[in-house]
């Protein structure tokens, strides 16, 4: 184990991309970076993450921040409730915490969508604690070093990854710290310790070498070390668990103006993308037609025109979305009063749902486009 933390260590040094997030050990941007991660390509993140420290750059900034506007930065990035779970987390630390984030990992964990692993990247990144981490691109690079058999989502392989990166990062604390005067690191590497330089090149290797499919295992550190490599399994560890099968979907959405103004409605609590806005929109179906969805908002078919359309994933669906516009003449009847009337200008500060961002940009951009 020392000589693989070496390994990584060494070759980290090397190699480490020059992210944003890795020129500071400021808890409260550490957070809000591997929030954004998760589930979300690095190469997404980095404006996402820029424009955010920007808009909220201290913890007190998010604490004090309106939902909405919570909402609006994060829109894009899917997946709404980690935003709102920072949200959270960061008025319950300025109340019960003097508005400094905890160091205590059990403290960290208990905030709201914080996890295991979250909560060991801040702590070890941050603060240089020995805290393991285990997602994605760890369980990849350990499983095959170590030739862990079976789901790596279950127990016992579950268990045995979290020891593998703690003894790892456990190792890595112990090793003698590096000069900062002498070392000829990069900048930005001076940042962090042991801890979380070890961390950051698990989660490096399995981003950049280790990858799912034809990793490069002549450029990786542990290639004497890899069981995988030994045995030629790369192709299969880790053990695949079930995959769901992808379900088709059909949505249409409504386009409807009045004058210079738009239909939107929000999104009910408790329900998925909670409180986020969306043009008035249904999913026909056997018994529902095309014709019934739009006299729902007091509109015929003859009356709209298909303007475009937005393909779109969440978790096992794919979502075809049709976008019909139509102009309202009157704008009194029950069912449009369920809604809000905004202008063009005002559509930019709202915050969407993933698909009907889409059509938000097309109708700020002035699109023609049949398709995006």
């Amino acid at each position: 184990m020392a000589r693989v933390a070496r390994a990584f260590l060494a070759w980290y040094e090397t190699v480490a991309r020059d992210l944003p997030w890795r020129r500071t050990r400021d808890p409260y941007a550490l957070w809000i970076s591997e929030i954004m991660l998760q589930q979300t390509q690095v190469k997404t993140v980095i404006p996402y993450w820029e424009r955010w420290m920007r808009a909220l750059p201290t913890l007190a900034s998010l604490a004090a921040a309106r939902e909405s506007r919570v909402l609006k930065l994060w829109e894009g990035l899917g997946y709404y409730r980690r935003a709102r779970h920072l949200h959270q987390a960061a008025r319950v630390i300025m109340k019960s915490h003097g508005g400094g984030f905890p160091k205590d990992p059990h403290i960290v964990l208990s905030l709201p969508g914080i996890g295991r692993y979250t909560a060991g990247a801040i702590c070890s990144l941050a603060y240089n604690l020995p805290t393991p981490i285990v997602d994605g691109n760890v369980i990849r690079v350990l499983t095959r070093v170590f030739g862990i058999e079976g789901d790596p989502k279950e127990n016992p392989a579950r268990k045995r990854l979290w020891a593998l990166a703690e003894a790892l990062v456990l190792r890595a604390s112990r090793q003698a710290p590096l000069n900062p005067a002498t070392t000829r690191r990069p900048a930005f590497l001076k940042t962090f310790g042991h801890c979380g330089n070890l961390n950051q090149a698990l989660m490096e290797l399995g981003a950049t070498v280790c990858s799912p499919a034809s990793p490069r295992c002549d450029a990786c550190p542990l290639r004497t070390f890899c069981f995988a490599r030994h045995h030629e399994r790369q192709d299969s560890l880790p053990h695949a668990g079930r995959r769901e099968r992808s379900v088709a979907r059909r949505h249409v959405a409504f386009v409807l103006c009045h004058g210079n103004h738009l239909l939107i409605r929000q999104r009910p609590e408790g329900g998925v993308n909670a409180r986020l806005w969306e043009f008035p929109c249904d999913e026909p179906r056997k018994g529902r037609p095309l014709s019934q969805c739009a006299a729902a908002w007091e509109m015929r078919l003859g009356d709209l025109e298909k303007w475009m359309t937005v393909r779109h994933s969440i978790t096992r669906y794919r979502i075809t979305l049709t976008a019909y516009r139509g102009e309202v003449l009157e704008r009194k009847a029950p069912a449009l009063r369920h809604g809000r009337w905004v202008t063009r200008r005002q559509l930019s500060s709202i915050p969407f749902t993933g698909a009907h961002r889409k059509l938000v940009e097309a109708l700020l951009q002035g699109s023609a486009e049949t398709r995006i």
